[in-house]
């Protein structure tokens, strides 16, 4: 499924969109270019499974947790990673059995260690400086 916004407000709704479908244990992976609304769409993600905290980005503490929504959101920022070795080293199998929703940014990070029947988020500037083109794949699609 392929979306346009021409905002943030845009882009955090398409992530709103998406959390209502989410289960626990759900990884949702992103990927795009620095500046490209990966954090917009995960404030709409943390909206959607009823986060009221602020979200921000987690680029200098890896992760950040978000206890009070519907389930637990771990809010993953991959672009410091050197290897996907760090990623357990951080417990990221704990994180997948505490039962909440895991978003990735810079899950190209991973490597192997990205399941299957993750549902990949692709966040791309759009023709002008506001638009963005938002691709999402579910879990399992080639």
């Amino acid at each position: 499924m392929e979306l346009i916004s021409n905002s943030p407000a845009e882009t955090e709704e398409a992530g709103e969109t998406l959390a209502r479908r989410l289960t626990p244990g759900a990884v949702v992976a992103f990927t795009g270019d620095l500046g490209a609304g990966k954090t917009a769409f995960i404030r709409g993600l943390a909206r959607g499974l009823g986060v009221e905290e602020r979200v921000t980005s987690p680029t200098f503490t890896i992760v950040n947790e978000y206890l009070g929504g519907r389930v637990p959101l771990f809010h993953f920022d991959l672009y410091r990673l050197g290897s996907a070795e760090e990623l357990y080293d951080i417990g990221w199998e704990d994180y997948l059995a505490r039962g909440g929703v895991c978003a990735v940014e810079w899950s190209e990070h991973m490597g192997d260690a990205l399941e299957p029947e993750a549902i990949r988020v692709d966040i791309r500037r759009g023709e002008n400086d506001s638009q963005r083109r938002i691709t999402i794949q579910e879990g399992g699609e080639g």
